[in-house]
């Protein structure tokens, strides 16, 4: 532990700073609370900062499940990973028999907490879906040079909103990593995750691969569509919401299950490229599930579809089929060009496009 601590030295702050900030870990000061324990909020001078700046403030508590392996595994994570959807890691502190993390201060609140709000537009789910897909994206990096990073726990319980409700996953301490050059990165482990969540192949073989995170954001997904949770606690019993999303879905009988605030908000086509890859992301075999940065490639199209200036927006839901077209790049250079695709068939309106989409 004494090499671990001097490596990350420079993110140490001293447990009277902590103290202080908290005033003494006053239960006023709680803004949240998990498997590590109860987090606070507070004012402190960090690596990033050297003024007083809000912070969140993580204090490990045994009695909630989880210990001295997810502490060191969440600071090396986010000391190693850093992204704008990353929740980042600015300080710790090990003093006697505490162990505390200090994490950047996401005034938004968690995900969960504003699944029901029809204050929350449907422009802001996408947005807030997209920013997490993005960051999950960035953590399996199927092509890069850094080790692959499954996460275990996504959930909209982990997915932060900044002031500017810019979505950021967090919670790293069930997270597993492996070789980042393989297709595929198979994993054998113990009990991970949360019901409702979980990877039902993984629940199955105890294996672990991307695709177990993929399942995990594609129930986020539902949850942000249908402005509920997975999993409620119904008397003694709970109920599991996703067999009855992926029914209705199949039915084609969405309107029964979206939050009915968000019904007049959505673009159709929007909401056709949306639900059309949350389910993909449902699927009981792992090879059928999309890659992280194909969900990313579709939620951009789904957002753009929605904030099209209205002549536009006339335009795709008249003539204009989106889910032929290979990126949202492709999608607006047909746009610009003045290019309109009948469903199935190409019809030209000003400049023919250098290439067929679809």
């Amino acid at each position: 532990m004494a090499s671990f601590v001097t490596e990350f030295k420079h993110l140490e702050i001293q447990l009277e700073d902590i103290v202080s900030a908290t005033n003494n870990f006053d239960e006023s000061k709680v803004i949240g609370k998990g498997g590590f324990g109860k987090v606070y909020a507070g004012e402190l001078s960090h690596s990033q900062s050297a003024e007083k700046s809000m912070v969140a403030i993580k204090r490990l508590d045994r009695r909630y499940g989880q210990g001295d392996p997810e502490f060191f595994k969440e600071l090396r994570m986010l000391s190693c990973y850093r992204h704008e959807n990353l929740i980042s890691i600015l300080g710790f502190c090990i003093q006697g028999d505490e162990m505390i993390l200090i994490y950047e201060h996401a005034s938004g609140g968690s995900l969960d907490r504003l699944l029901s709000s029809a204050a929350l537009t449907w422009t802001q789910r996408l947005r807030i879906c997209l920013d997490a897909a993005k960051g999950l994206s960035f953590l399996h990096d199927p092509n890069g040079t850094q080790q692959r990073v499954l996460h275990c726990d996504i959930k909209s319980a982990n997915i932060l909103l900044d002031k500017n409700m810019t979505a950021k996953v967090s919670d790293f301490g069930l997270s597993k990593m492996g070789p980042a050059n393989q297709q595929y990165s198979l994993l054998v482990t113990g009990a991970f995750g949360t019901h409702g969540y979980c990877d039902p192949v993984f629940l199955e073989t105890y294996s672990l691969t991307k695709e177990s995170d993929v399942y995990s954001f594609g129930v986020v997904l539902l949850e942000i569509l249908s402005g509920k949770l997975c999993v409620e606690n119904i008397g003694c019993e709970l109920k599991f919401y996703v067999p009855f999303w992926k029914k209705r879905y199949k039915e084609n009988k969405l309107d029964e299950i979206i939050l009915q605030d968000l019904m007049q908000q959505m673009d159709p086509i929007s909401l056709k490229i949306f639900s059309d890859i949350a389910f993909q992301c449902l699927h009981k075999t792992r090879e059928e599930r999309p890659t992280m940065s194909l969900v990313v490639e579709k939620l951009e199209i789904a957002l753009q579809m929605q904030v099209l200036p209205k002549e536009y927006v006339e335009i795709a839901n008249a003539a204009v089929d989106p889910l032929l077209c290979r990126s949202l790049e492709e999608f607006k250079e047909l746009l610009s060009k003045g290019v309109l695709l009948n469903r199935g068939t190409m019809k030209q309106i000003g400049t023919l496009p250098n290439k067929d989409c679809k």
